[in-house]
């Protein structure tokens, strides 16, 4: 009578369990875009997503005009097939020792993440390698635990998977970071895949392009116009 009890409350838990992370979700989903809540005084822990090529340019022109004391340490990520974006971000943080000391060295460090589709790569043996990039990228982001998340990237293989695992930790109530999201230049008309992901699904709480046009098409955007 009591295995039969117990089976036949296990639906009754799964059910309760669902509900729960639903609401959970929601609740999540309502404070995104919320300002994040740490004193002025206090550093904040960044991670910066590199793409490839010029989306990698764009980033570091927008990391020269961070407060350096204010988003440290900073964490740079790109894709384990990347071979130059981490060496860019080395050569822009070495630059920044002459101008602010040794504390800058230390206060960057360089992390590679397994891209989860190559271009080209077809959609059925990207499966796999997805779920290998989720894991890989929850694992960076346990480790890292960013309070602000910053992505540019025109493409889905190196940022969704960590603005992913970044929401899942504000979820199970790990580590509340924000997800910023400034799409290229390059876009002019239509959003990135990574674009539409996040934006679609609410999981970036800052959404910037740089277009007016783009802000029309898509309300919950800010448009900033050129930040290069």
């Amino acid at each position: 009578m009591d295995d039969s009890f117990n089976i036949s409350m296990l639906p009754i838990i799964v059910s309760a369990v669902l509900i729960v992370i639903s609401i959970r979700i929601i609740i999540v989903l309502y404070k995104c875009g919320k300002p994040l809540h740490v004193s002025t005084s206090k550093p904040v822990r960044t991670l910066i997503i590199l793409g490839s090529g010029g989306h990698t340019a764009e980033m570091l022109n927008l990391v020269k005009v961070l407060q350096k004391e204010r988003f440290t340490p900073r964490y740079y990520i790109a894709a384990t097939t990347d071979n130059m974006s981490l060496q860019k971000a080395k050569v822009l943080e070495e630059s920044l020792i002459h101008e602010a000391g040794v504390r800058e060295l230390e206060a960057a460090h360089f992390m590679q993440i397994y891209r989860s589709r190559e271009v080209g790569q077809s959609y059925l043996t990207s499966v796999g390698t997805t779920l290998i990039a989720m894991a890989h990228a929850m694992w960076l982001t346990f480790k890292v635990q960013p309070q602000v998340v910053m992505v540019l990237c025109n493409g889905p293989g190196t940022c969704i998977p960590l603005c992913a695992a970044a929401f899942l930790l504000k979820v199970i109530g790990i580590r509340w970071s924000s997800i910023f999201y400034v799409e290229s230049i390059a876009r002019v008309r239509k959003l990135s895949l990574s674009g539409l992901l996040l934006y679609n699904s609410r999981l970036a709480d800052q959404f910037f392009v740089q277009w007016p046009q783009l802000q029309r098409k898509y309300p919950r955007a800010q448009y900033v116009g050129c930040l290069m």
